[in-house]
């Protein structure tokens, strides 16, 4: 998961500069401008619903790959200051070196680990469908440094051959993604780095989420309406880090470029809570999913108000101020109701 939470959600990317002329800016039709954004909505709920699924059964896991990265109290109170400072950053180098150059860089590296996330992503899926009749190889790619008794293991890695269709599959996408910079290729890219970290981020306890989601909400807050900074890297930064869907689909088709985003950060955020969430509702072993269920409607809530109030003042907002309120809030009332706080807490 990127360290920077490109988060607000901001109706349109900037169009070529004029030449001799100024051009016209681009409106959306009611209907495109529905479509973008009932298709950002359901993107964003993709990640958070079955990363939150799998989130519950990954740390069963034995490949080590799959195991989950427990965040502390601790690393949730530095989060902020260190995304504040990446953020500002990319804002320096953008400002100071050849965008060209900077976003050919990040595109590799992205391009590395988006092959990696959704062959991740894709591998529950193929082993259910793939055929029975095909025998399935066992491969280990292995790395060590020294030898004898000072021999350590850097690399050790378990896959078998549907492994490596999906990584063949991911790796025509990255390809995609690479030469065209499509926005479908880059939406793919970024479900898969969202549900990865839905999936593998873990929040230790209640509290630390709380912590984290309120730092992050004045992170948010400060860096959209305080300055340009996040904006200004939003537009600039091209990684799937964040999903896109045009607003002039009906009109262009699939060769639109007037996008409305979403910074993952507004999704893997709220979603790793989401998770704890879910898990601490089978930790109550009960029938029921009542706080991951109230929680994921929170989220629906709150990305709602985020886009109407967008859409009211034609500003870009900042996710968090609306998604933190209502992912703690709602779950904290039915606790009370339900006299469960102290245990949620706990």
């Amino acid at each position: 998961m990127a360290d920077i939470d490109q988060a607000s959600v901001i109706p349109n990317e900037t169009s070529p500069p004029a030449v001799n002329a100024t051009v016209a800016k681009f409106v959306a039709t009611p209907e495109g401008t529905a479509l973008a954004y009932g298709s950002l909505v359901f993107m964003a709920l993709l990640p958070i619903f079955f990363g939150a699924l799998r989130s519950v059964s990954c740390g069963k896991s034995k490949n080590s790959s799959d195991m989950p990265e427990t965040i502390t109290g601790r690393d949730a109170a530095r989060f902020p200051i260190i995304a504040s400072c990446t953020l500002f950053g990319l804002y320096l180098f953008f400002k100071i070196f050849s965008q060209e150059y900077i976003n050919l860089l990040l595109s590799m590296y992205f391009f590395v680990l988006g092959i990696l996330a959704l062959s991740h992503t894709m591998s529950p899926f193929m082993n259910r469908i793939f055929p029975a009749n095909i025998p399935i190889k066992q491969y280990q790619l292995l790395f060590t440094q020294g030898s004898g008794e000072a021999k350590e293991e850097i690399v050790n890695y378990e896959f078998d051959t549907k492994d490596l269709i999906c990584l063949v599959i991911s790796t025509v996408v990255g390809v995609w993604y690479i030469l065209k910079k499509h926005w479908i290729a880059n939406n793919l890219f970024g479900l898969a780095f969202a549900l990865n970290g839905v999936e593998l981020l873990h929040l230790n306890n209640v509290s630390t989420g709380c912590i984290l989601l309120g730092g992050l909400f004045v992170y948010d807050v400060f860096w959209v309406f305080g300055t340009n900074v996040m904006v200004t890297v939003a537009k600039s930064f091209e990684a799937p880090i964040k999903l896109v869907f045009p607003q002039d689909l009906l009109e262009k088709g699939l060769g639109a470029s007037q996008f409305a985003m979403l910074g993952l950060g507004d999704i893997v955020i709220p979603g790793i809570f989401i998770a704890l969430l879910l898990r601490f509702d089978v930790s109550l072993k009960k029938e029921t999913r009542t706080y991951f269920y109230t929680s994921f409607l929170a989220y629906i809530f709150g990305l709602g108000m985020t886009i109407w109030v967008m859409h009211t003042f034609k500003h870009a907002q900042p996710a968090l101020l609306y998604l933190v309120p209502a992912c703690i809030g709602f779950p904290v009332v039915v606790a009370l109701l339900k006299g469960e706080l102290t245990e949620m807490f706990r």
